[in-house]
C-alpha cells in the first residue's frame, strides 16, 4: 500500500469511538478497514472528553488492531464536536498582479489568512468572554473572487486581485486539549482536526449541491451538529447538546433498564416490530415498537423540538431538505417528526448512509448505514483539506496556530490572547486635585516599552516565527502618577478641645477626599476632591472620632412591624449638651461637655403592651377540685422566621411579623399542658375522663368553669370487682 495515500481517521464519539484505514486512488476512496469500539464507561458527555484516560485506552486499542493488518499508524485525522461553537466569516485579498499563476499552496495560505483573521475578528468581539480560549477546528470557502467577479476556483488564474472569504467555526480550548491529550497518551501525533458536521458535509452534500437550501443533521450520542447550505455554500454550522444518548435514557427509565441495555433495545427497534427486554428486577417482557415509542414520546419530542429549532434560528425558515446522518438518526419516527415540525412533506427528510457517497469502494461486509458518514468525511476532509498547526510556546504556555507563511510573533501574541495595543506602558496621567473648590495640576511620568524575546533573543513584533518557537513577552510599565499627600497640600487648622461622656477628646481638623473622611496622610489620586474644616455638629465630631456606636445610638428606634414602619420615641438615645438636651446636629464648640443616653432595651412583650396588643388568652376550669387557669398564645412573634418568646429583646432595625393563630375551643387535653397527673399505684392502668360528672373524650371542647376529672378503676381484690377511685 502507498504510505502516502493511508489515511487513518478516527470518531471519537460520545457512545462509540470509529477507527477508520482510507486509502485514495485516483479521486477514488477505498475503506481497507473498520474497527468499532463502544466506551466501556460514560467517558464522554455531548462530544467533549471526560475522562481522557479511558478514551485513550480506547483508541490504543483500535491503533493497536489495525496496525496488526496495515502496519504503523502514528498520525490520525479526528474530528471534534463541543457545545460552545462561535462562527466567523472573515474576506482576505491579495495583489496577484505581475505574479506567477496561483497554485494550490497560494490559494491555501490565503484562505488560512483569512481564517486569521476571523479568529482576530471572534476575539474582538468576545473580548469579555476571552474568546482567544477558542480553537478554529474548521474553516470553509464561501467565496472566491477575482479582481472582485466570483469565481469557482483560482488555481492557474491572473488577475490584479484575488480574495477569499470564509466562515471559521471556533471550538473551545479544553476541548480541543482534550482530544490532544488523549491522542498523545495513546501514541499519536494529531495529523489534521476538522469539526464533525464539516466533515458529514463534505461527503454528502458536494459544492455542486450547496445551491440548495439543505439541512444536514449528524446526530451521535451526545450531540447533533448542523450545517446548512444555500446558494453555493454552507452559510452555518450549529450544535445543540441533545442526540441519541436522550432517547436510551428515555428507554432505560420507561423500561426499568440499565443503560447498555437499553442502548442495545433502541438499536433492536429499528430492525424488529417488538423486542424482548429483561428489567432491573429480573422481569422479562416483549414489547411491541409502537408501544414503546409511544413511552418514549416526551424524549423524541425534545429531540425533534432541539434539532428544528437550530435549524430555524440558523436558517431563519425551514429548508427545502434535511438529510440526517450519524447513527442517532436511527431513532424510530424521527424523520416523520422533524417533518413534522419544519412543515415539511415527508419525503423530504431522509437518512442519508456512507451508499450516498460518491467514489466510495466499500467492503461487502460493511454496514451501509448513516453511523460512518462521519468517520469516513473526517478521512476524506482530512485527505481533501487538511487543517494542520504549529505549536509555539507564549510565557511558557503552548499555543497553537495555522501553519501558514510569514507567522509573526505578532500573529502568536493575538493567538494567545495579547492585544498589541496593550503591551506599551502607558504614560503617568497628570492629576488634577480640587482643593476647598481649587484645581491644582500635577503631572506623571513616562511609560515604558513592552520586553519581548525569542528563543531568548530579544525580538520584534513582525519577526517570523517557525514551529517550537520559545516567545515571552513582559508588558512596559505605566508611567507612575505623581504622588502627593494631602499635609503636602494644606496647613494646619485649630483644633477643639471637648469632653464626652466623661473621656476628654481632641478633635483635629475634618479632613474630607470625595466626601470621605480620611487622615493627613492620605495619598490622593487624580480628580479627587478634598475639603478641610473644623467640625461642627455633634454628628460630625462621633464620626470623626470614629464613635459609631455613640452615634448610632442617637438615632431613632425604629423596627417594622408586618412590614410597616414603626417609631419608639421612648427607646430611643438622647443627647445632652452641657446638661440640656440637644439632637446630633446641635453645635458643639471648644470646651462643651456632652453626655449620651443609650437606647432602653425593647422585649416582645414590652412591645405587645405599647401596641395595646393582646398576647394569650384564658379560660377557669376546675380541675380534680383545683382552680386552674388554661391558656395559650394567640400571637406569634417572628424575626426573620424564629419564633420569639415574651422575654426576647427587639433591637432597633429588626423586621418582626406578628401573626395571628386560628382561634379554636380550649379541649380537655389541654388541661395536660398546665398540670402533672399521676397514676394512682391501686389503678387497673386504664382511665376515665369526666367532664361536669359526664364521660368525655380528650378532644372535647371545655368551657369557662367546667369541672374536670380524671378517675383510675381500682380492683378489689377480694370479690374481683372493680370501684373507681
Amino acid at each position: 500500500m502507498d504510505e502516502q495515500k493511508k489515511l487513518f481517521a478516527l470518531d471519537i464519539g460520545t457512545r462509540t469511538v470509529v477507527g477508520i484505514i482510507l486509502e485514495e486512488n485516483g479521486g477514488q476512496y477505498h475503506v481497507k478497514d473498520i474497527v468499532i469500539r463502544e466506551h466501556a464507561e460514560r467517558a464522554m458527555l455531548d462530544g467533549q472528553i471526560h475522562d481522557v484516560p479511558a478514551v485513550s485506552k480506547i483508541i490504543a486499542e483500535i491503533r493497536d488492531e489495525l496496525e496488526v493488518k496495515h502496519g504503523p499508524l502514528n498520525k490520525v485525522c479526528v474530528a471534534a464536536a463541543g457545545r460552545a461553537l462561535k462562527t466567523e466569516r472573515s474576506k482576505t485579498s491579495i495583489t496577484i498582479k505581475g505574479k506567477p499563476m496561483m497554485q494550490k499552496q497560494d490559494i491555501l495560505h490565503l484562505e488560512l489568512s483569512a481564517v486569521q483573521q476571523a479568529q482576530a475578528t471572534a476575539a474582538e468581539k468576545q473580548a469579555t468572554e476571552k474568546s482567544y480560549y477558542y480553537y478554529c477546528v474548521g474553516y470553509s470557502v464561501l467565496y472566491y473572487r477575482l479582481d472582485g467577479e466570483e469565481i469557482g476556483s483560482l488555481i492557474d488564474q491572473q488577475g490584479d486581485e484575488a480574495s477569499v472569504e470564509i466562515i471559521a467555526t471556533f471550538l473551545p480550548k479544553v476541548v480541543v486539549e482534550s482530544l490532544i491529550s488523549a491522542l498523545q497518551r495513546a501514541g499519536l501525533e494529531m495529523e489534521a482536526l476538522t469539526l464533525e458536521p464539516i466533515a458529514a458535509i463534505n461527503v454528502l452534500i458536494p459544492p455542486s449541491m450547496r445551491r440548495l437550501n439543505v439541512a444536514l443533521v449528524d446526530i451521535g450520542a451526545g450531540t447533533s451538529d448542523i450545517a446548512i447550505t444555500d446558494l453555493g455554500t454552507v452559510t452555518a454550522f450549529g450544535m445543540v447538546p441533545v442526540a441519541g444518548d436522550e432517547i436510551t435514557e428515555a428507554i432505560s427509565d420507561q423500561l426499568l433498564l440499565d443503560f447498555p441495555l437499553a442502548e442495545k433495545a433502541k438499536r433492536d427497534l429499528h430492525v424488529s416490530d417488538t423486542i424482548t427486554v429483561t428489567d432491573i428486577l429480573g422481569f422479562q417482557a416483549e414489547i411491541s415498537r409502537e408501544e414503546t415509542i409511544e413511552k418514549i414520546s416526551p424524549a423524541l419530542e425534545r429531540l425533534t423540538n432541539s434539532i428544528c429549532e437550530e435549524i430555524l434560528r440558523l436558517n431563519n425558515r425551514p429548508p427545502k431538505a434535511v438529510m440526517l446522518a450519524g447513527g442517532g438518526s436511527l431513532t424510530p419516527g424521527l424523520p416523520d417528526r422533524i417533518a413534522n415540525r419544519l412543515g415539511l412533506p415527508a419525503n423530504r427528510v431522509a437518512i442519508r448512509g456512507i451508499d450516498a457517497i460518491s467514489g466510495l469502494n466499500l467492503p461487502d461486509y460493511t454496514d451501509r448505514g448513516p453511523e460512518l458518514v462521519t468517520p469516513i468525511g473526517i478521512a476524506i476532509a482530512a485527505k481533501k483539506a487538511p487543517v494542520q498547526y504549529c505549536t509555539v510556546y507564549v510565557n511558557d504556555q503552548p499555543v497553537r496556530l495555522f501553519e501558514v507563511k510569514n507567522l509573526t510573533v505578532g500573529d502568536c501574541l493575538l493567538a494567545a490572547g495579547i492585544k498589541m495595543n496593550k503591551l506599551y506602558g502607558k504614560p503617568g496621567l497628570a492629576m488634577i486635585i480640587n482643593l476647598n473648590g481649587q484645581n491644582i495640576t500635577i503631572p506623571g511620568s513616562h511609560g515604558e516599552a513592552p520586553v519581548i524575546t525569542r528563543n531568548s533573543l530579544s525580538s520584534a513584533l513582525d519577526e517570523e516565527i517557525k514551529s517550537g518557537d520559545i516567545i515571552t513577552v513582559s508588558k512596559g510599565h505605566d508611567g507612575l502618577p505623581a504622588e502627593v499627600c494631602i499635609k503636602d497640600l494644606i496647613d494646619e487648622v485649630p483644633e477643639k478641645s471637648i469632653t464626652i461622656n466623661g473621656r476628654q477628646y481632641t478633635i483635629h481638623p475634618a479632613i474630607t477626599c470625595n466626601e470621605k473622611v480620611v487622615s493627613l496622610e492620605q495619598i490622593l489620586a487624580d480628580r479627587d476632591k478634598v475639603e478641610c474644616r473644623v467640625p461642627e455638629t455633634a454628628e460630625e465630631i462621633l464620626t470623626i472620632l470614629n464613635l459609631n456606636n455613640l452615634l448610632a445610638e442617637l438615632k431613632p428606634f425604629r423596627i417594622s412591624i408586618n412590614e410597616k414602619e414603626t417609631f419608639l420615641p421612648r427607646h430611643s438615645g438622647k443627647l445632652y449638651k452641657n446638661g440640656l438636651e440637644a439632637n446630633h446636629h446641635s453645635i458643639v464648640d471648644d470646651g462643651d461637655n456632652l453626655r449620651i443616653e443609650k437606647r432602653s432595651t425593647l422585649t416582645v412583650k414590652e412591645l405587645a403592651e405599647i401596641k395595646q396588643l393582646a398576647l394569650q388568652e384564658s379560660i377557669p376550669v376546675i380541675f380534680n377540685g383545683m382552680k386552674i387557669e388554661l391558656s395559650r398564645g394567640i400571637l406569634e412573634f417572628q424575626r426573620e422566621g424564629a419564633v420569639l418568646t415574651e422575654d426576647d429583646e427587639i433591637s432597633a432595625g429588626d423586621a418582626i411579623t406578628i401573626l395571628k393563630k386560628t382561634r379554636s375551643p380550649f379541649i380537655f387535653q389541654d388541661i395536660f399542658s398546665h398540670v402533672n397527673v399521676d397514676m394512682p399505684a391501686s389503678s387497673s392502668g386504664g382511665f376515665v375522663l369526666l367532664k361536669n360528672g359526664e364521660k368525655t373524650s380528650f378532644h372535647e371542647s371545655v368551657e369557662p368553669g367546667d369541672h374536670l376529672k380524671i378517675v383510675w378503676p381500682a380492683i378489689n381484690n377480694k370479690n374481683s370487682t372493680i370501684k373507681y377511685s
